[in-house]
Parts: C-alpha cells; structure tokens; sequence
C-alpha cells in the first residue's frame, strides 16, 4: 500500500449538482484539504491556480461541460475607483473597517441570518445554523483575517474601530501576494450604501497599505447577474488556459 505524507495533498471530485449561477448547468467540483503545517503554502498555491478556500476545503469548479467560471483578482496599485465608486465612498464616510483575529458572534450571525433569508434563501447555504456560521469562522489552518465595518464611533481616531452598529462583514485570507475575500455579506436593510462594492474597495486600499499586488474576488461568471459586479473593478486580471492575463477595461 502507497503510504502519504498529510503534508501531501490528495485531489477528490464531487458528484454532480445543479449550478448556483448558470440555469440548466450542472457543476462538479474538485477539492483537497487545507491542513497540516503547509495549508499557508497550498492555499497560496491553489489560490494562484484557480482554487477557493471555504473552511479547510480547498476546491475549484471541474464542471464536465462548461468553462465559465473564471478567477479574477484586481490589480491594486494600478485601480482607480469609477465616478459611481467614489460616491459609494463619499456615502460610507462614516463607516470603519476593523480587522481581526476570526471569531463568531451573535451580532454577526444576525447580520449573516437576515443577508441570507434576503439574498439568498433558496441557495446552498441558506439553512446555516449558527454552529455551523461559527465552523466557517473559525476552521480555518491559514492566516485569515475578519474585518467587521461599522459606524464610526467617537474614539475611532484613537481605536481605530467603530462603535455603531455592525452593518457589514468580510472574511479574508492574507496570501503572499494578495489578499483573498473568502466570503462577506451585509445588512441588506443598508441596501442603500452599496456595501459589497465599499468591501471590495476597502480591501483594495488594504492590499496597497500591506504592499499586497492583488486582491482575488473569486469567480466571475459570463452571463451571471450574480457575479455580474466584479466586473467593473478595473484592472484586472483572469485566470485563463495559458495563466493570468490582464483584460482590457
């Protein structure tokens, strides 16, 4: 019998299940565990070929009949946020990304209950207990950080946190040259503030501080009003056949 090493990835593949983004499409995925001493390294490694992290599963779409789903990452140094960006900014000015170590709360679970029952409540996750919301915080091998916004507070100068409500979350890995958005969700009753795209310019701005290259938003999806907004952060780069190539805006 062949004997492996833990540090030695093995490759599974999924059965076949209906896709979340492309109606009559069936996906099929492969994965690996992230564990043991290395996870930082393979998660730096899949990550850079295509693969995305939830919990300490490692899996990225190996669909039988299809090819749409495409990694993208921003290029950070080089965006320059859109007219409509800079709103969205001007409009959160009273709002404060806190980053921290990964740990579950009531408060955030809330937040992640109501974002679910109101974007998406008939999808995979839908039925997420608050067990299994603190398993996806937490069970995590690589270096992660959670960033919770909130309203800026009175001692938000000296702190650096806010002190309102929380109004929106964001999980995220800390690669070697970028930083990861694993999942992030908001108040959907704060619809008017456009959180997901503050999210994403707000870790943009992290990216640059940190001296990180890019910012992985994950799969983007011709033809997918889901997937639709990643898009428009500009430039960026797509995992394609022949590796990484930067698409015109």
């Amino acid at each position: 019998m062949t004997q492996h090493s833990r540090d030695t990835p093995q490759f599974y593949l999924t059965a076949p299940s209906p896709c979340p983004y492309l109606p009559g499409q069936e996906e099929r995925k492969v994965f690996t565990h992230l564990v043991g001493e290395r996870a930082g390294e393979l998660n730096d490694v899949l990550t850079h070929g295509g693969f995305r992290r939830s919990q300490s599963i490692a899996y990225r779409p190996a669909c039988e009949t299809c090819r749409a789903c495409v990694s993208v990452r921003v290029i950070a140094d080089e965006f320059v946020p859109s007219r409509g960006m800079r709103r969205i900014a001007e409009r959160n000015a009273d709002v404060v990304g806190d980053m921290r170590t990964p740990a579950p709360t009531s408060e955030q679970y809330s937040v992640f209950r109501a974002y679910l029952d109101a974007r998406h409540h008939d999808g995979g996750m839908a039925d997420m207990s608050v067990l299994d919301y603190a398993m996806m915080i937490e069970d995590s091998h690589v270096e992660t950080g959670l960033i919770e916004y909130r309203l800026r507070g009175p001692d938000t100068r000296f702190t650096g946190r806010g002190q309102g409500d929380l109004l929106a979350v964001a999980l995220t890995d800390v690669l070697s040259d970028g930083l990861s958005m694993v999942y992030s969700f908001f108040d959907p009753d704060a619809g008017t503030r456009s959180l997901g795209t503050l999210m994403i310019l707000d870790h943009i701005a992290r990216a640059k501080q940190m001296g990180l290259a890019y910012v992985y938003l994950g799969y983007w999806v011709p033809g997918s009003r889901k997937m639709h907004y990643k898009g428009r952060f500009q430039p960026q780069e797509r995992l394609m056949p022949a590796g990484w190539i930067r698409v015109p805006a």
